[in-house]
Formats: structure tokens, sequence, C-alpha cells
């Protein structure tokens, strides 16, 4: 892109589909990856993550694409299907940055992330993270409360610290209008830590369906995180196939104490999908 290039809001950019030059849809952005760099400078964008057609996540670095708009991504043409894995020193963009607390460095005053802005450095094919979108107090996207402002990447501090209770308000607006195993795709591909933020925060209806289309690993981890009465209540919203099929790879005591606070109508579809599959094992 020409020099003047407009600058880019990254939420904007979530789902959009991505072309090959003659107008084939290669697959849609699932995120963007970014490293950190010492001090105040803005972070480089290394790439894009794009989920594929058979929902296989690869990368696709910057220099493999010409042409960035919130509607649609363009590329050469040339991408590699190696499975995407992130390194150490890289950062998710929607995935991690969205919704962290950082520091306004003038003020001292704590704000939160609602989005970040990338643009394309003049006579270069580089791209860098120039400017982050906070909301002054406590609130997320979804609270009202407290004045919005757009900084450059400098005027703020605390990307690199490690956060714990990281909201996640931000990071579901934009994957809002995902299906739920696209949404599931894309909570696999978090850090764990960041996976389970963000299965906290979806409504138990929400989080039912994407818990259906997890592997079983994440499922378990996922689970084990939420209160128990909130797991219960996941439980009770999920297919009793699925919940029994969940509860069969814990403990048996945990079993027992999650089922006794489940609704007992449904605690007792699935006690009868856990004995039939327990006494089909046996045989």
């Amino acid at each position: 892109m020409a020099a003047g290039a407009p600058r880019i809001f990254v939420s904007h950019l979530a789902g959009v589909p991505v072309f090959d030059p003659v107008g084939d849809q290669v697959g849609r952005v699932s995120d963007l990856v970014a490293m950190l760099r010492v001090g105040r400078r803005p972070p480089r964008l290394l790439g894009m993550v794009v989920e594929v057609l058979s929902r296989r996540r690869v990368f696709v670095p910057m220099t493999r694409i010409t042409g960035v708009a919130s509607g649609q991504v363009i590329t050469t043409g040339v991408v590699n299907m190696r499975r995407f894995e992130r390194r150490p020193t890289e950062r998710l963009v929607l995935g991690e940055l969205l919704d962290r607390r950082v520091t306004l460095v003038e003020s001292g005053e704590e704000v939160t992330v609602l989005d970040v802005a990338i643009q394309q450095l003049p006579a270069r094919r580089d791209w860098e993270i120039d400017k982050v979108f906070v909301r002054k107090g406590k609130g997320g996207v979804l609270s009202r409360k407290g004045e919005t402002l757009t900084v450059e990447w400098s005027a703020v501090t605390g990307f690199s610290l490690e956060e714990h209770g990281q909201g996640a308000e931000s990071l579901l607006a934009t994957f809002e209008k995902l299906r739920p195993a696209d949404l599931a795709n894309a909570l696999h591909h978090l850090s764990p830590k960041r996976r389970v933020e963000v299965a906290a925060a979806l409504d138990d209806d929400r989080l039912a369906d994407v818990l259906e289309e997890l592997p079983e690993d994440d499922q378990v981890e996922i689970l084990g995180k939420l209160k128990e009465e909130r797991a219960a209540d996941v439980l009770e919203a999920m297919d009793p196939d699925d919940a029994a099929d969940l509860l069969s790879e814990l403990p048996e005591e945990d079993q027992e104490r999650l089922l006794t606070l489940m609704q007992p109508d449904d605690a007792a579809d699935v006690r009868r999908l856990l004995a039939y599959e327990g006494a089909r094992r046996a045989v």
C-alpha cells in the first residue's frame, strides 16, 4: 500500500474474507500476529492468522498481503498451508491485546484497551500497531461509563506485563457473530489463561454451544476453572449426550458433585447416559 494508507482498527478485520489475486476466497481472518519491541517502540505486525476453508488456521506474512481494508484482504496467492503455531515472542492481537488493563504514561491512570490500529509504514512493506483505543474507568466495551480516547502506542505502558483476570468484553464483541464451531476454534488457539478468561465471560447457552465443539482436553480445562455452580448451569445447557461425554472425563467424585448441583431432571438424563456408557464399556 502506498504512503498515507488509511489506519485500520483490527476489530474491523476479524472474520473478513481473504482473497487471492484472481478473486478466489482463501479463507477468513482469525487474528493478527505482532511482536512487542523494547521501550515504547510500536509493535511490528508480522502477519495474519487465516482460517482456510478446511478449518485449518495458517499464517500469512504481511509481505504476502497486498491489500487490506475493513471488508477484505488480498494476498499474493502464495499461502503456506502449514498449521499456525504461535511462537513465544509473538502476541495474538485480538486474542491477547484487547481488554487488557494498561496505564497512560502521562497521568498514570489505568485504562482498558478496546481496540488497536495498524498502519503500513511509508515507502516500506512493514506494518506497525501505532494507535490504541482505550476507555477510562473499569468498564469494558459493554460499559457506557468512562471517556474513550485514541492514543499513540508510546502513550501507554503495561502490554508486556502478565495480567491476571483480564476481561473479555471487547474480544467477545469482535467475535459475537461467529458460529459456535468458529468461536470454539478461535478459543482453542488462545493461551490457556486467555481461553479460560474468555470462556468465563460467555453466557451459559453460548458457552455450552462452544464447549460441544471443543476438544475434550479444552472442555475439561475450562469446566475445571469455572465455579461449580456455574459449571453445573453450563452442563444443564448442553445436550445431555455431550454433557455425559464431558463428565465421563472427570473423576467420579467430581461427576457426582456437579450432578448434585444440576437440576434433578437434567441430572437424571445425564446419569442415565453415564450409566449406559459405563455398562457398555464393561461388556
